[in-house]
């Protein structure tokens, strides 16, 4: 776990609450912002070799949880948009949970993702780069 100084201690519980109920399914996206936002945090980068998240603040500051306990799936070695944007609409339908829709973007060569609060976009990014982008809903300019 690496932390500043500067940051609030509710905050850290925040973003750790976030992490560990997102790997427990007790949690849904548009809570997950929700409660990131109320905290200031700008934008959040997912590792999904190492199930950790590292959430930035405006000021530069930031903060990465402790790994959290996920069942670890190959990533693809090659990249699928469409693979990813499968995933998206089958959580947002609420068809899956988090566990499986990681799994499903794993499958799809997702291996990272970041998502942009203030952007109100995700950038999901494969092993050689490739990314695919998905606005929040309702957010697309």
């Amino acid at each position: 776990m690496i932390q500043t100084q500067t940051i609030d201690p509710k905050a850290i519980d925040v973003m750790e609450e976030c992490s560990r109920r997102s790997a427990g399914e007790s949690i849904v996206f548009p809570e997950v912002v929700q409660k990131l936002i109320g905290v200031g945090v700008e934008f959040y980068y997912a590792d999904l070799y190492q199930h950790t998240r590292t959430y930035y603040f405006p000021n530069g500051e930031s903060y990465t949880t402790q790994k959290q306990e996920l069942p670890n799936h190959p990533i693809s070695d090659t990249f699928s948009g469409e693979g990813v944007s499968a995933a998206l609409k089958m959580i947002q339908r609420g068809e899956i949970q988090y566990r499986e829709f990681l799994r499903l973007i794993q499958v799809a060569g997702t291996a990272t993702y970041s998502v942009y609060l203030a952007g109100k976009r995700a950038i999901y990014t494969g092993r050689k780069g490739d990314n695919y982008v998905e606005w929040f809903p309702g957010a697309r300019p």
